[in-house]
């Protein structure tokens, strides 16, 4: 906590400029709010600080989206070089996104448009590490987001690589 915010929870005044320091302006900004002083707060920067958490948020979503549709297109585009890794890494991301849409539910209502951004990045970062043609991946996501979160992945590594190719 900043040394002005500390002053045995007594709370002086706030010392620290927005600009000069983050947390410690944080620290005593929140010392003022649970002290009642909302006359003191600075109430511009924590509503921008405030509106940059739910962007956060959002943003963290749209990244696990991009990772899980990466690995989602690699694994469907090159089923011979299907790996244990890839299917751990969406299991992982999964596992991120639920997560996220647990501690802050109202993303839920946003879904469609963070797929949207999503797989953008998701599809840009499969073309790169594939070498496939644009054409060989879709510009919009297959994926519903219930298949994209339940749909089975199953790697085997005995079975031949022949035999994946096949199956897909």
């Amino acid at each position: 906590m900043g040394k002005s915010a500390v002053k045995s929870m007594g709370v002086s005044p706030p010392s620290t400029a927005y600009g000069d320091d983050l947390f410690t302006w944080v620290q005593e900004q929140v010392a003022l709010l649970r002290a009642g002083r909302l006359d003191e707060i600075d109430a511009q920067n924590i509503a921008e600080e405030l509106a940059d958490v739910g962007k956060s948020e959002r943003r963290a979503l749209e990244s696990a989206i991009a990772v899980l549709t990466q690995h989602l297109l690699n694994w469907d585009h090159q089923p011979a070089r299907r790996s244990r890794s890839w299917q751990l890494t969406i299991v992982e991301q999964r596992a991120e996104i639920l997560n996220i849409l647990n501690d802050s539910p109202g993303l839920r209502v946003l879904i469609a448009i963070a797929i949207e951004r999503g797989y953008f990045k998701g599809r840009t970062q499969a073309l790169r590490e594939t070498k496939l043609t644009d054409a060989a991946m879709p510009e919009v996501c297959p994926y519903g987001f219930d298949q994209m979160m339940t749909r089975e992945i199953i790697f085997d590594a005995h079975e031949p690589a022949d035999r994946r190719r096949a199956q897909s």
